[in-house]
């Protein structure tokens, strides 16, 4: 996507277009139109990154385009929020009369919240010391007129923090406040709106569940707290330690007991339930106490294995929540045989582009 190929009047069609591929996707399996959630037309999206550019005197930031990988001088980003788009001049008015700040910086990230918090990674061809380090307090005092703004440094083999790698997000759902720790190069929904929305949906769609959730590839906890209300306990797996250390803070932050966390891959638990696996980690977490009857996948693009379309085909109800609706169809398809779809809907993650979120409910066939 470019900046250029943003264009609100637009949305409407392109949105319809997605509605179309995705039932076009899952025609085999289900005649009901999907639910949709719409996005913002603009400022929606709550990270991004850019290249900085050098240009005698001049510094800007630019974007590549996708297909010719031509060079877009990008003063602004309407997709982004509004605090990036605050923030993006700011730091390039400062900077570019900073030479310590300016010398060989090569790109800069956002990751900002909807409570106006911002995470700045400044990336350098160099090495930082500690003169970087006291101009940065000084741009860091500079951006504080537009929010608790945290930066972060890094080069080749270094990070500098100066306080934090992490900044907070709080979203309302369903009418409950829930405050996620979000961590520099980890996972989190780009889309804070429209996240609501998947939370929201998942939460209605599991109301009044027996037993337990199974969660696999839980992240920082985003759909694991909210739906803890809905069962008895919760557990939740995910490979990446940061999220899972994220996940476990945002436990204690939000004040919820009842869900487990278990550092190990989808497929590694898999092979534990089906009892070909040892683990010490599903051993503490005493896995095979729960009483699971209910299973969330949020899967990278990939898709399932077959390893983990057997594990969740031995629960009465799935929740698939996907990024790439050509690998959700083939999943289906898998699961077709035991399985049938309840309920479907489209997430529009990311506006003007082909990309689309996607969610299914699938409950066991009656035999």
């Amino acid at each position: 996507m470019t900046t250029g190929a943003v264009n609100p009047a637009h949305y409407a069609s392109q949105l319809e277009t997605k509605v179309t591929r995705l039932q076009q996707l899952l025609a085999p399996y289900t005649a009901a139109s999907p639910t949709v959630f719409s996005s913002p037309a603009s400022h929606y999206r709550m990270r991004a990154e850019f290249r900085v550019w050098h240009d005698g005197d001049d510094l800007f930031y630019i974007m590549f385009d996708a297909e010719t990988r031509a060079k877009i001088r990008t003063d602004q980003f309407p997709v982004g929020s509004e605090l990036i788009n605050h923030l993006m001049p700011a730091i390039i008015d400062y900077v570019k009369y900073q030479p310590v700040l300016r010398d060989k910086l090569f790109q800069v990230e956002f990751l900002t919240t909807t409570t106006n918090q911002a995470l700045i990674s400044l990336i350098y061809h160099r090495q930082l010391d500690e003169e970087w380090q006291l101009f940065t307090q000084q741009l860091k005092q500079h951006l504080s007129q537009y929010g608790e703004i945290h930066i972060i440094g890094r080069a080749k083999k270094q990070k500098i923090c100066l306080e934090q790698d992490w900044v907070t997000e709080t979203l309302t759902i369903a009418g409950r406040d829930y405050s996620f720790q979000q961590v520099e190069n980890s996972f989190t929904q780009p889309n804070a709106a429209v996240n609501k929305h998947m939370i929201e949906w998942a939460l209605a769609a599991t109301q009044d569940r027996p037993g337990d959730l199974l969660e696999l590839y839980c992240g920082n906890g985003n759909f694991s707290l909210p739906l803890a209300q809905n069962f008895d306990r919760v557990l939740a797996t995910e490979i990446s330690k940061t999220s899972v250390a994220s996940a476990i803070y945002n436990c204690e932050l939000n004040n919820i007991k009842n869900v487990t966390l278990v550092r190990m891959s989808a497929e590694d638990f898999s092979a534990v339930l089906a009892g070909s696996k040892q683990s010490r980690r599903a051993t503490e977490a005493d896995v095979l106490s729960f009483n699971c009857q209910t299973v969330l996948v949020d899967p990278p693009r990939a898709g399932l294995d077959m390893d983990t379309i057997e594990l969740v085909r031995q629960y009465e109800m799935i929740v698939y929540i996907s990024c790439n609706p050509e690998t959700l169809a083939e999943n289906i398809g898998q699961l077709a045989n035991t399985h049938e779809v309840t309920q479907t809907a489209l997430f529009d993650q990311f506006p003007y582009t082909h990309h689309m979120e996607a969610g299914v409910i699938l409950t066991r066939k009656v035999q």
